[in-house]
């Protein structure tokens, strides 16, 4: 999004954590990555592209506490107490610095309050961007899971710190001019807990056209499928175990992201996909390479962007409407209901079965992709910008 804002001649300024421009991160640049941890390389990774350093402002010493505190965290109390600390703490942190001569501001959810009440106050339109449905939409379908698959996750006691987040998401929400989601799943779940449907406004994400893979001509075998992101309720992993041992002989599944189920849904999964472990972003184009489908059965999202890679990587994907993708059914991908370990076989068996239409399906998702990059991103974005204050010239400071 900066690095949109920075090519239309519409960055004031930039801020963020961590990144490996700034400061005593640029360092590690010049140490050779394949003998680095996993976290250094996807650090080494952090780099803005497009962004002027000179407007560019990170606060390395917070990036690198909030990341020890977040590894930190057993429980999903700690979770929301971190995201509450780290949200309040880089608000401040942005609000101090001030906001180089721009007219408005552009904040994430979480942690935006306190540069909104700073903006505000020097009449500056805002704008917050809500990545993911609200807090306590999240934690009700998560809940669900957790009494379904009670091997899967750490029992979630009563979190005391969720109130205080979900207020500080509708405070954002009261403050902004807009609230850009990035899909109708989000959008309709922000209204109803209670922003104004006019401030609401759609605005699906897009990746790099440069993003490609070199695929090669499909080897007989088992049917290969890949799930990316994380391992966990919420991404609706126990489905795609489910639909792995259904399929077990006929299809071969990998999920690349870090697990942190317990240990008997670990073995669980071991027995039937194979587990990769985090991968870093620059390294997820091979990961695409071997698949011949995508799936990521979501209990709930923002909108997906490995949904948008793997469109952009010729992969038919089948997904949920709660992942708030831009996959179309039966053209380049399925839909399937939410926990829904039948419907993700039968679309598997239908790809299985008929080689033509896993062809034809890919060819349009390469088309599907070609509408959602950056650059048709950034049109959307700026369209909606531009009805902040129906100006023709604004000069938006990102953080």
């Amino acid at each position: 999004m900066p690095r949109i804002l920075a090519r239309d001649g519409r960055l004031a300024h930039f801020y963020t954590d961590i990144c490996a421009t700034k400061g005593w991160p640029r360092l590690l640049r010049a140490l050779p990555p394949q003998t680095l941890p996993t976290a250094v390389r996807r650090l080494i990774g952090r780099v803005p592209q497009d962004i002027p350093v000179e407007r560019t402002t990170t606060f390395p010493a917070f990036g690198l506490r909030s990341a020890v505190r977040r590894l930190a965290g057993k429980t999903r109390a700690d979770e929301t107490a971190n995201a509450l600390w780290a949200g309040e703490r880089f608000g401040a942190l942005v609000a101090a610095e001030g906001f180089h001569g721009a007219e408005g501001i552009y904040a994430f959810s979480g942690e935006a309050l306190e540069q909104l009440k700073a903006a505000r106050a020097h009449g500056l339109w805002t704008v917050v961007e809500q990545m993911i449905a609200p807090r306590d939409v999240v934690d009700h379908l998560v809940g669900e899971e957790d009494a379904a698959f009670p091997d899967w996750q750490m029992p979630a006691a009563a979190d005391p710190f969720a109130a205080a987040y979900i207020a500080r998401e509708r405070a954002e929400w009261a403050l902004a001019d807009i609230v850009i989601c990035p899909s109708d799943f989000v959008r309709r779940h922000v209204i109803e807990k209670g922003c104004p449907a006019a401030r609401a406004v759609v605005v699906p994400y897009g990746i790099d056209s440069r993003f490609t893979i070199g695929r090669h001509k499909r080897a007989p075998g088992p049917l290969q499928i890949l799930t990316a992101g994380e391992i966990c309720l919420r991404k609706g992993s126990p489905y795609v175990l489910a639909a792995a041992k259904r399929m077990q002989g006929r299809a071969v599944f990998r999920m690349a992201g870090p697990c942190t189920v317990l240990p008997p849904a670990r073995a669980a999964l071991d027995a039937h996909v194979e587990l990769t472990g985090a991968v870093p972003r620059g390294e997820m184009r091979a990961q695409y390479a071997w698949a011949d489908v995508f799936l990521l059965p979501s209990i709930c999202e923002g909108s997906a962007t490995v949904t948008y890679e793997a469109l952009a990587a010729g992969l038919p994907v089948i997904t949920t409407e709660n992942t708030g993708s831009v996959v179309r059914h039966g053209v380049d991908g399925f839909i399937v209901p939410i926990r829904n370990a039948d419907a993700i076989v039968e679309a598997l068996e239908q790809l299985a079965a008929n080689p033509s239409l896993r062809r034809e399906m890919a060819a349009n998702a390469l088309a599907r992709a070609s509408e959602f990059t950056l650059q048709r991103y950034g049109e959307r974005l700026l369209a909606a910008l531009s009805e902040v204050r129906r100006r023709e010239e604004v000069v938006p400071c990102a953080a």
